[in-house]
């Protein structure tokens, strides 16, 4: 179900809870409502949509993916980059990586880790920022 987007910075900067099984309903709205704003977005944290757990959706070359309780791993290639925010107005300059290894947990609540690079990259970390209260 498409939800509502957050837009209350105080609630934005609480870290979120690690996600269980129990919120596979919550990745579907997540993704619902990530699909529903693809004109201007390409990534949500699940705090976006009200709820405070570690869950992200992103499209991922074309394709939306999930995940639950990503951290990143490793990171390589900092730059600096200018990103907006569908809950923020405005842009704002932060610091990224070109390369990023993640752990997580993929719908099946599978043990996962992958390395991103470019573009899908630098949106996984700003959903992590997310989960970890942090607004660029």
């Amino acid at each position: 179900m498409v939800k509502e987007i957050v837009r209350d910075a105080f609630f934005l900067q609480i870290k979120s809870e690690p996600a269980t099984k129990a919120d596979l309903p919550t990745a579907r709205d997540l993704l619902d409502t990530l699909a529903a704003h693809k004109d201007g977005c390409v990534g949500m944290a699940a705090n976006m949509i009200g709820v405070s757990k570690r869950i992200i959706a992103f499209d991922n070359e074309g394709k939306y993916a999930v995940m639950f309780n990503p951290e990143i791993v490793k990171c390589s290639g900092a730059f600096d980059a200018e990103e907006g925010c569908l809950s923020l107005s405005g842009t704002r300059n932060t610091k990224r990586f070109k390369s990023i290894k993640v752990s997580y947990f993929n719908e099946d609540f599978l043990p996962r880790i992958k390395t991103f690079t470019g573009f899908t990259a630098q949106i996984i970390q700003h959903e992590i920022d997310h989960c970890n209260g942090i607004l660029i």
